[in-house]
């Protein structure tokens, strides 16, 4: 997802059968680090734009032509609540996050009248192997992330598109933030002197 040339030779390469495409969920996503940005990989960056926000513009912009002619469709991008509310150590990753959320609305703004619906999906702390990317391998490190709680799962992500995708033609869900019980947004952080 991180090369528009081979995005653009897949969907070409679709078989014809298959061209007419109806919904496209836009799944591709990571996070890589999350030390602080000081001290953050410049090319764990550039992955993360690349593949969380080049690759799916690029994937986007190839189905539309055809959803447009057809006067239907619909795009879902798995977004996540990184994209709302940010915190220590996820600086490039919930900016790419905003930026899915912030294109899907703008989407859904410049698709009025043409019978495309566009969603996102955003969820929060879910155990797939999304820790294990992040963390590059370390299982150790990543497990620690789901312990001692009980996150989301990748079936409830997926019962959440199926909804907004299974719905009649004339409904569009534009956001869906969806969180587990035992995870919430907290307070701000203030700096407090002596």
């Amino acid at each position: 997802m991180s090369d528009p040339d081979s995005i653009k030779a897949f969907v070409k390469n679709i078989p014809a059968d298959f061209q007419d495409i109806g919904l496209l969920i836009n799944n591709a996503g990571l996070a890589l680090g999350q030390d602080a940005a000081p001290k953050a990989d410049p090319a764990d960056w550039e992955t993360m734009i690349d593949v969380n926000n080049k690759g799916l513009v690029t994937m986007t912009r190839l189905v539309l032509d055809g959803m447009t002619a057809r006067k239907k469709g619909h795009i879902i991008n798995i977004g996540s609540t990184a994209g709302n509310y940010p915190y220590p150590g996820g600086h490039v990753y919930c900016a790419s996050k905003a930026f899915v959320k912030m294109f899907s609305l703008a989407l859904r703004a410049d698709l009025a009248g043409t019978n495309i619906r566009v969603t996102n999906i955003e969820p929060g702390m879910v155990e797939t192997q999304f820790s294990t990317v992040r963390f590059k391998g370390d299982t150790e490190k990543a497990g620690a992330v789901y312990a001692g709680t009980t996150p989301l799962t990748a079936d409830d992500v997926a019962e959440s598109v199926f909804w907004a995708a299974s719905l009649p033609t004339h409904v569009n869900i534009n956001r869906i933030e969806l969180m587990p019980t035992t995870q919430s947004f907290g307070p701000l952080a203030v700096e407090r002197f002596a």
